[in-house]
């Protein structure tokens, strides 16, 4: 509704012109005509909103990995088992305490454009990151004890005996970063500057070797503690930890999972400090030096947790029959990936891929513990199918749920199947997102190239055998040379049997003739 519609309101009201402007061409009152009936106020109906209940969108699946060593899906497969609370809806939102990052030409009072260079300042910065960085580690880590471990002890809410499968040796990891703390801050001048750091990497960095356990029984501590919250006492104390401000907006886990996020951040702090430092600097060799130990220390902690991995999800397989048990899952040694994906059915399936096996499996609560039941027969890697689908290509379940299904839900497919003899296998399988569907893939790809080339190295191995003088060589050649050896061993003691005998027939003869010849001359 336009001014001009009203010229007798309008001329009334001269004086409120522009607040009857805005209230004229609002889009509530466009299709009302003029009346002096008495209008309720809108506060009333908008209040009906309070009267419906927030709508809970159901959030997105999070993977995590472990240390670097390959993708990991760790698809939080069940939804949330608790609404939240009715006192925590009510509950205003907390002031969330922040970590302001610092920076050392800020925290230190000098002059350094004066006194240092460009290059010197960088320095000078990465070497108070590693500083800082220690310096929050340390009150995590006692936040993660002081504000979880001890009030769930002290209330019950867990066993001593649980609360040691979680937290772990989180303990043993507080003096180990005090240690490191202390140290940088003795080398600290008055004035902030550090001139040397390299020496004390090199002798404390071999102290992170205490990490294996701990990272170790990750996998292991993350099953209990999602078990756990199944438990309203547990999942009540955790949303209250939540919501209060020293959290930081960061659940249990976050805390736990620190300092394996600080481990593999190591190798970068220390080359960032490289980068900056001199080549003439004395900090140079023992720079290299330490960041060769870190990587050295992140490799085998990573090899070493992949293995505790694979080892409780085999643990936690169930077969159906025995023909299901397969050697390949048997010697697997890492978990190349697994998570929650959905056959064309809509059936949800739990998918390891394991070294050289892919398992199918049914998450199941057995003796009050998440289990996999074996779907199908593993399959071999080697001789996997991978397809690539295309979306829209999959019909769901029938051709009436096909019909009136959402289109959403015939996206990202992948397919893999196996033929041996008279078994033959083909699922279906559906990812979340087209994300999630890529690293399927590649994975499986990946997996598919490592078996392949193992498999011509097996069979170049089988062909070649080591000779006897050390060396590698073809069957067919060892062969050879062991028959020109044993013909060279047998000609050789021929000759010496003949050559002795004819050695006996000369003194023989010699001797007879001296003997003819003596008696001759008498």
């Amino acid at each position: 509704m336009v001014a001009k519609d009203y010229p007798f309101y309008l001329s009334a009201k001269r004086a409120n012109f522009a607040l009857e402007a805005q209230t004229v061409a609002s889009p509530a009152k466009e299709t009302e005509e003029p009346s002096n009936k008495r209008v309720k106020p809108l506060s009333r109906v908008t209040s009906l909103a309070s009267l419906i209940p927030p709508v809970r969108a159901t959030p997105l699946k999070r993977f995590s990995q472990t240390l670097q060593r390959s993708i990991s899906f760790r698809s939080e497969s069940r939804p949330d088992l608790f609404s939240p609370r009715p006192w925590s809806r009510n509950v205003p939102p907390a002031n969330t305490k922040r970590r302001d990052s610092k920076l050392w030409s800020e925290t230190f009072d000098i002059c350094v454009n004066h006194m240092l260079t460009s290059k010197e300042i960088k320095r000078q910065e990465a070497i108070f990151e590693l500083s800082q960085g220690e310096e929050d580690l340390i009150e995590d880590l006692k936040l993660a004890k002081k504000a979880y471990h001890d009030p769930m002890l002290k209330l019950s809410i867990m066993t001593e005996q649980e609360l040691n499968q979680i937290f772990g040796t989180l303990d043993s990891l507080i003096p180990l970063h005090e240690d490191l703390l202390r140290r940088l801050q003795e080398v600290r001048k008055p004035d902030g500057s550090t001139d040397h750091v390299g020496h004390i990497l090199v002798d404390w960095l071999p102290c992170l070797n205490s990490y294996d356990s701990y990272c170790s029984n990750q996998v292991a501590a993350k099953a209990l503690l999602d078990h756990k919250k199944q438990d309203h006492r547990v999942q009540d104390f955790l949303q209250r930890c939540l919501e209060s401000p020293f959290s930081r907006k960061l659940d249990l886990w976050n805390f736990l999972d620190i300092p394996r996020s600080r481990l593999v951040k190591y190798p970068l702090l220390l080359r960032e400090i490289l980068r900056h430092t001199p080549n003439d600097h004395p900090d140079q060799q023992h720079l290299e030096e330490a960041i060769n130990i870190i990587q050295g220390i992140v490799a085998e902690i990573n090899i070493k947790t992949g293995e505790s991995e694979c080892q409780y999800y085999k643990e936690r397989l169930i077969y159906l029959e025995e023909g299901q048990r397969d050697s390949l899952i048997d010697n697997s040694r890492a978990v190349c990936c697994h998570g929650e994906l959905k056959n064309n059915r809509g059936v949800k399936l739990h998918v390891f891929l394991f070294e050289e096996v892919l398992v199918i499996t049914r998450a199941v609560t057995h003796n009050e513990q998440l289990c996999y039941q074996l779907y199908r027969q593993p399959i071999p890697v080697r001789e996997l199918v991978l397809e690539d689908l295309q979306d829209g290509e999959v019909r769901l379940g029938g051709s009436i749920r096909g019909a009136f299904s959402n289109n959403e839900r015939i996206k990202n497919f992948f397919r893999v199947s196996f033929k041996n003899g008279s078994q033959s296998q083909t699922h279906s399988l559906q990812a979340n997102d087209s994300f999630n569907k890529q690293q399927w893939l590649n994975c499986i790809r990946q997996a598919k190239e490592k078996a392949a080339c193992a498999g011509k190295a097996a069979g170049l191995e089988a062909h070649f055998l080591v000779s006897p003088s050390g060396c590698r060589v073809p069957r067919g050649e060892a062969a050879l040379e062991q028959m020109e050896q044993s013909d060279c061993e047998s000609d050789c003691s021929m000759d010496t049997s003949e050559l002795s005998a004819d050695c006996e027939r000369m003194e023989q003869t010699n001797s007879c003739e001296r003997e003819k010849q003596i008696e001759t001359n008498v």
